[in-house]
């Protein structure tokens, strides 16, 4: 126990270490970092901050804009910013705790936690809530009967019961749907197993361990130093961020953090100081659903393909609030960007994708290239006759094409190229999605949209 106990001491003291001593950029993509993030933050955030780590050690670390637009307040680089949805990878590590110690087993019933759980028949499992395939709403889309609901501190077992009353969506272990109700469930489990709250599950389990020092359940009575305001954007102004209790968003979303705290945390994964290396590979694995296909979400993670080699992220909205975390295990990089701003449809994780891009030494997207003439052979509405749905791509006040879709599922979604032709939206609903347009003599004459189908709009107009 003496020599388990001495190992611990160094590899705690060892994390932090390394927030401290940064490696080199060369001058020339610092430069190149500074300026992409100078040139998109405005469209973003009043603030961020940004911390890129290759190899375990940080090479990049830096803020820009503004803490507090009131105050003229700069943000720095150990600001605490509100995290969102980077909280379920904390969540679903917690979790896997438990299941290592042999206190629940993935193949456990959700229903085996809580009695009457209804499932139409079907077994929903830990497996299933992890991997975001349980079926189950999202509790976050249910009709509150109360004026101002995210101002409530709410029992959790409160927003369990309103969860178990929703029909599932689907067969258990069929599809992926990201939910939050799945994450605020493991949660609650979390609490029946260990006997300790949450979020004093974390502080005793993960944070004080690995010396998270500045990463908290937010409680709206905590003094939290260093702790930005978030913003939202409605048209073209910000204003800030409502007051919303953190009771809502419990163990899907309710963590602050620093990039340096996260960067530790993710180097205590790497390191297999929280998880065994076996639990952390099938952390970091995408599901197979029931008919074979794979879905792009392990336990707490997405992952996908970026540049050729495995990305493990995740991002975060909350209000007032965006984030987004990048892992690319075999070229060990890490990036790491926090926003103080939310409106919708903006692009955080584009602005970080060319983050990972400028490190491993490629250039930013095409997009930076395509010029006004591309541009405006694009601009124009297009129309799906099988859904009688319209689509209205326009061009925006700096340069990039945006859409916005008639049903309202999506709007002013700026358009990130992957090619003259190729380009990605924001992610709706986590779910990747692009449109191609297919060009007839110079001109757009429709385009083809993909999402978890693909879909075609003929050009109507101007």
């Amino acid at each position: 126990m003496a020599k388990i106990t001495q190992l611990l001491f160094f590899v705690v003291g060892m994390i932090p270490a390394l927030a401290v001593g940064q490696s080199k950029l060369s001058k020339q993509v610092t430069k190149q970092i500074d300026e992409l993030l100078t040139k998109r933050l405005d469209a973003i955030a009043p603030g961020c901050a940004v911390l890129i780590a290759k190899n375990g050690q940080i090479v990049y670390n830096k803020a820009f804009g503004q803490a507090d637009l009131e105050r003229r307040v700069p943000v720095q680089p150990t600001m605490v910013f509100r995290i969102g949805s980077l909280t379920k990878q904390f969540t679903a590590v917690a979790l896997l705790q438990l299941v290592e110690q042999g206190k629940i087993a993935l193949t456990d019933s959700l229903q085996k936690f809580i009695k009457g759980f209804p499932g139409k028949g079907r077994v929903i499992t830990i497996e299933h809530l992890l991997t975001q395939t349980s079926g189950i709403p999202d509790y976050l889309n249910l009709e509150f009967h109360i004026p101002n609901p995210f101002r409530y501190d709410f029992p959790t077992r409160q927003i369990v019961d309103s969860i178990r009353h929703q029909p599932l969506s689907f067969i258990p272990g069929s599809k992926f749907e990201y939910s939050n109700s799945n994450y605020f469930l493991l949660g609650y489990l979390i609490e029946q197993v260990s006997g300790l709250s949450y979020p004093e599950y974390l502080k005793q389990k993960i944070f004080d361990p690995i010396g998270l020092t500045h990463t908290y359940y937010e409680g709206p009575a905590s003094i939290m130093p260093n702790r930005v305001q978030g913003y939202e954007k409605t048209e073209n102004a910000y204003h800030t961020a409502d007051f919303i209790s953190m009771t809502l968003f419990y163990s899907a979303g309710g963590l602050i953090s620093t990039t340096e705290d996260l960067f530790r945390w993710n180097e205590a994964l790497r390191q297999g100081i929280l998880l065994k290396k076996e639990t952390l590979e099938k952390a970091f694995r995408p599901y197979t659903l029931g008919d074979g296909t794979v879905s792009d979400y392990g336990y707490g993670w997405f992952i996908r393909k970026l540049e050729g080699t495995t990305s493990i992220e995740h991002g975060g909205s909350i209000f007032g609030f965006r984030s987004e975390a990048i892992f690319l295990p075999r070229k060990n990089i890490y990036v790491v960007g926090l926003f103080n701003g939310r409106q919708q449809n903006t692009d955080e994780q584009d602005l970080c994708y060319e983050l990972v891009k400028l490190i491993l030494g490629k250039s930013v997207s095409p997009e930076r290239m395509v010029g006004a003439e591309l541009v405006d052979r694009y601009v124009g509405t297009y129309k799906n006759e099988q859904y009688q749905e319209t689509l209205k791509i326009e061009k925006r006040p700096d340069g990039r094409l945006a859409c916005t879709l008639s049903n309202g599922s999506g709007t002013n979604m700026v358009l990130s190229a992957q090619s003259e032709t190729l380009f990605v939206l924001p992610q709706i609903r986590r779910i990747l999605t692009t449109i191609e347009f297919v060009v007839e003599k110079g001109r757009a004459v429709k385009l083809i949209w993909k999402q978890e189908n693909t879909g075609e709009f003929i050009r109507i107009g101007e």
